[in-house]
């Protein structure tokens, strides 16, 4: 048996923060929003392919992203961090002298010309639209 990434404290801080999972009238009954998340985690720690999770975590690596992308959609992980970061900063356990915001990340694409450009939709990716958002709202 797989030991859980999520302590019991750390989903009890989490799980007001998520959306409530909606019951369906047909088709399968949505997975639970702790088991989406530690698929999540899973996959972020690892760094393996969604498709790599493993069925013991008790959901599907298409679940996972698709839950994550629409979580994203939703400005979920924007409030987690926001919470998450007033918690801490409440205690005085962040300095703000040294903070700082990195958001460069640059995939080699297999096969690619050398002069060939990706589209807008790529090039804005999400490290771009969510780093945006928080400026955006800064600002406000």
């Amino acid at each position: 048996m797989r030991q859980p990434l999520l302590s019991d404290l750390q989903w009890q801080k989490i799980e007001p923060l998520l959306p409530k999972v909606k019951r369906r009238r047909r088709g399968r009954p949505p997975k639970d929003n702790r088991v989406v998340l530690e698929g999540i985690l899973w996959v972020l720690k690892t760094g393996a392919r969604w498709r790599d999770v493993p069925s013991d975590i008790g959901v599907s690596g298409s679940v996972c992203w698709k839950r994550l992308r629409r979580w994203d959609q939703q400005g979920v992980w924007l409030r987690l961090w926001r919470a998450f970061l007033s918690e801490l900063d409440r205690r005085g356990r962040l300095d703000w002298q040294e903070s700082f915001l990195d958001g460069s990340f640059a995939p080699a694409k297999k096969g690619a010309t050398e002069s060939a450009k990706p589209s807008v939709a790529r090039a804005q990716s999400g490290w771009w639209w969510s780093t945006a958002r928080v400026f955006l709202w800064e600002a406000i």
